[in-house]
């Protein structure tokens, strides 16, 4: 199940774009609530964010796994995203919880789809944020 895009404020941005994909496998479902909550907030907070051209969720969770696509004008400001103190806070909370993928790319022209098509190819695991 893929959520609609949502643009940010960047959404109008040309030339290359930082394409990110993510990918959490979480190990029980019972954390399922408590993880596609996380990550609806984490949505409405990165599309008022500048530099973000926008995002999309998606879950699956009979596979218990869900993650996003994100579109950033830079690295730079997918950066101050993920420094962000809400974001590490949620980060933190699940990281003993499941295992992360994930994926950045430059791309000159975005296509959702293709997004989704290649951000599972490029994700590789990424281990748990500093304390």
């Amino acid at each position: 199940m893929r959520f609609p895009w949502k643009p940010g404020p960047a959404a109008e941005a040309d030339g290359p774009l930082l394409v990110s994909f993510t990918e959490f496998t979480f190990e029980r479902f019972r954390d399922l609530p408590g993880i596609a909550l996380a990550g609806t907030r984490l949505r409405r907070r990165l599309v008022r964010l500048e530099g973000a051209v926008g995002v999309s969720l998606y879950m699956r969770p009979l596979a218990r796994r869900g993650g996003s696509v994100s579109v950033w004008r830079s690295e730079a400001d997918l950066r101050r995203f993920v420094a962000l103190p809400y974001h590490v806070k949620i980060m933190r909370r699940y990281r003993t919880r499941g295992t992360l993928r994930s994926a950045g790319w430059e791309s000159a022209g975005f296509s959702l789809s293709d997004a989704y098509d290649e951000g599972p190819v490029r994700a590789v695991p990424k281990g748990p944020p500093p304390n």
